[in-house]
């Protein structure tokens, strides 16, 4: 096996010290000649250097981490999420460590002592943890700053969310005012804070005008394509004139059921969504739903955890972003029947 190469072996072949190495390496160039920071730069490539971590996180007590535990990394507005925490982390020397939990207890205990292991300096938690109390204490335990997103519990400490009982009462309004007063919702079968303060702002939306909506009317299923395809039949039964689908992902499931039923879109049945992931714009027709700024929450998370990794005492920050309706071609107007 060939043996790793040492800054000791980089520094031999540069004819320099190892702190003159270490040094260049770590962007302290300016009191070095041109000419030798240029060498040891070329030789970092032709040998293959690359300095020791564990080495690096000793001497600064610090691993240059973020730990992000969310609940499906296949979830497309995740993937926007993950992406702004990753562009604000790596423009300040962070790496982030991502899990994804699938809301299992399990999982979140495990890559919650693997962050701690792996020296995060802090934790951004997106997915819905099971004990609150239990995470908040191990990490305040460790000395570690945490960051809980609009999935997560409501705590004493730094917040990031979008306005999810808003966005459910434009849904509901927008609805209300196409003519739709018979409508179905499917939602998680455990859905957490976000989803129930979205499912509350459209319920209540149309109770104040005078059209709620039953129970009955309320469909339990996966948070995902499959789960809107699985929920379709049932969401059918009482023929509603349009469905609220709790996320993208369901409402694109619903499409396929919808599609196989010998029904149209929004001939038949109306759909609106909830995200604004990227495929609304793609299916046909493309899809009425709320945008989510997932990327800006994704670069605010970990702005905000940054801040608190350099002043564990500064203000608890409670930062809401701004959501939106999105109108495209998923609701019919019944108020201009042919």
């Amino acid at each position: 096996m060939t043996k790793k190469v040492a800054i000791t072996d980089l520094a031999k072949r540069a004819k320099v010290s190892v702190t003159t190495v270490s040094q260049i390496l770590n962007g302290k160039d300016d009191r070095f000649s041109d000419k030798t920071v240029k060498r040891v730069h070329e030789l970092q490539q032709e040998m293959g250097y690359v300095p020791d971590f564990n080495a690096q996180s000793l001497i600064r007590r610090s691993g240059r981490t973020i730990g992000v535990l969310v609940p499906n990394i296949n979830n497309p507005f995740f993937s926007h999420f993950l992406r702004g925490i990753e562009s604000v982390a790596m423009d300040n020397g962070y790496i982030p460590l991502i899990f994804g939990s699938n809301n299992n207890q399990k999982l979140e205990s495990y890559y919650l002592f693997e962050s701690i292991r792996r020296a995060a300096d802090g934790m951004i938690i997106a997915s819905a943890i099971s004990d609150v109390s239990y995470i908040d204490n191990i990490l305040n335990q460790n000395g570690i700053p945490y960051l809980l997103t609009d999935q997560a519990p409501v705590v004493a400490g730094d917040t990031i969310d979008a306005n999810n009982y808003q966005g459910g009462q434009l849904l509901a309004a927008y609805l209300i005012k196409k003519g739709h007063q018979r409508v179905a919702v499917v939602t998680d079968r455990q859905p957490t804070l976000n989803l129930k303060q979205r499912l509350a702002g459209f319920l209540d939306t149309f109770k104040q005008h005078g059209f709620p909506i039953s129970a009955a009317h309320v469909i339990e299923t996966e948070l995902t394509k499959l789960g809107g395809y699985h929920a379709t039949e049932q969401a059918l039964v009482d023929k509603p004139t349009a469905i609220f689908a709790l996320n993208d992902e369901i409402a694109i499931g619903l499409y396929r059921g919808i599609h196989e039923a010998g029904l149209e879109i929004p001939k038949d049945v109306s759909i609106v969504g909830y995200d604004d992931i990227d495929l609304t714009e793609y299916i046909v027709p493309n899809l009425t739903t709320v945008h989510q700024p997932s990327f800006e929450m994704g670069t605010t998370a970990a702005k905000l955890i940054l801040a608190r990794i350099q002043d564990k005492d500064r203000a608890i920050q409670n930062v809401s972003l701004p959501i939106n309706l999105v109108e495209r071609e998923s609701v019919r107007d019944l108020n201009f029947r042919n």
